[in-house]
């Protein structure tokens, strides 16, 4: 019997939900994803988050379904004050590889659980350093396709893992789903393998 909704269509926020032990069903919560002007890249990551649980409860209520927990999830790459989002295209995508190229950057991981209680919000912070890109090191990865899809233009679980000289923080997290804070805003609510 599903004990919780997850509000993604991620499959690697599916995947790593997977390991806590509860069991749970996928629900579509589409939203705007635009920052507001000068809109903090913490406050932003923070608010798409409770945004698409807000949606995905919304969606429990029209059609009818139990009203289980709703988590979700949203992570930003941010280098400097700026948020490097999901490339738009190969050029986006190059570009943002290059800013990243022998820097050092933070990712941002909101969490998002709506209960009938409200909300309950956490944020996990990492910093990822890359090592020093060529210009045909970043053409490869990009022609690859696997940046096409993620924040700041990789994924630390597959090809891009290998650009990453150093993190500090979760490597879940990096990946958009922070297992230990999920695992803790789970057994609040005693849910997963934390619960117990």
């Amino acid at each position: 019997m599903t004990q919780l909704y997850l509000a993604s269509g991620s499959p690697r926020r599916k995947e790593l939900l997977a390991q806590t032990g509860v069991i749970f069903e996928r629900i579509a919560a589409p939203i705007d994803e635009t920052p507001l002007p000068n809109e903090n890249p913490r406050d932003y990551v923070i608010r798409m988050a409770v945004e698409k649980a807000e949606s995905g409860w919304r969606h429990l209520l029209q059609m009818g379904l139990a009203l289980k927990p709703v988590l979700a999830s949203d992570t930003s790459v941010v280098l400097g004050d700026e948020i490097l989002g999901k490339p738009l295209d190969a050029a986006d995508a190059t570009a943002m590889l290059k800013k990243l190229s022998g820097s050092t950057h933070e990712v941002l991981t909101s969490l998002a659980l709506r209960t009938e209680g409200g909300v309950e919000t956490m944020l996990n912070v990492s910093r990822v350093t890359f090592a020093a890109l060529t210009d045909a090191q970043i053409a490869a990865y990009v022609a690859s396709g696997e940046p096409m899809d993620k924040a700041g233009a990789y994924g630390i679980q597959g090809v891009g893992g290998l650009f990453v000289a150093h993190l500090d923080g979760s490597y879940t997290g990096v990946m958009g789903l922070p297992l230990y804070e999920t695992a803790q805003l789970l057994a609040k609510q005693g849910l997963g393998f934390m619960a117990a």
